[in-house]
C-alpha cells in the first residue's frame, strides 16, 4: 500500500506545481466548453478523497462540510475562492495525504460501504477506495492542466 500513498502525494505535488503562479482570476476562470475551473477542480480532489475513504468507512471527514457541499461529485463552481480560502484547501491538498496513510495504518478503516462509482469500478473496501482515488486524481489531474493552457 505504500506506493498508493505516494502516488497520491506525487500527484498532489504535482497539481501544485500546476497552480504556481496563477492569479485568482486564472483560477476561477471558466473556458468555453468547460462546467468548471481550476479551483473547483483542487477543491472537487480534497472533497473526493475524504468521501471516498472517510464517509463510505462511517467516518467523519477532515474538511470542513460547506466544502464538500460545494465541491462534491455533480456540482459546479457557484462562487470564487479568496485567497485566504485557497490557500486553505491546497493546505488540505497537500496535508492530507500525510493524514490518510497515518489513518490507515492506525486501522481505523474497519468498515467499508460498498460505492459503485461513475465509471463502473465498484469500490468495496477502503484498498480499492485509495486505488480509485489515484486514478480519479490523474484524471482531474489532465483536466487542470487542459485549463491552465485556456486560462
Amino acid at each position: 500500500m505504500k506506493i498508493q500513498f505516494d502516488v497520491l502525494r506525487k500527484s498532489r505535488d504535482l497539481v501544485l506545481k500546476e497552480l504556481e503562479g496563477l492569479t485568482l482570476e486564472q483560477l476561477h476562470t471558466i473556458p468555453n466548453g468547460f462546467k468548471n475551473n481550476i479551483a473547483w477542480n483542487v477543491a472537487h480532489l480534497v472533497v473526493t478523497q475524504q468521501l471516498l475513504h472517510y464517509k463510505l468507512s462511517g467516518l467523519n471527514c477532515l474538511c470542513p462540510d460547506d466544502l464538500i457541499e460545494s465541491y462534491k461529485k455533480g456540482t459546479a463552481p457557484a462562487t470564487n475562492f479568496t485567497t485566504e480560502e485557497f490557500d486553505e484547501v491546497k493546505e488540505l491538498l497537500l496535508g492530507l495525504p500525510d493524514t490518510l496513510q497515518e489513518d490507515f495504518e492506525a486501522g481505523i478503516f474497519e468498515n467499508y460501504s460498498e460505492y459503485p462509482t461513475s465509471t463502473g469500478f465498484v469500490l468495496t473496501s477502503i484498498e480499492s477506495a485509495i486505488a480509485f482515488n489515484n486514478f480519479h486524481e490523474g484524471i482531474h489531474y489532465g483536466i487542470i492542466r487542459s485549463l491552465i493552457k485556456l486560462v
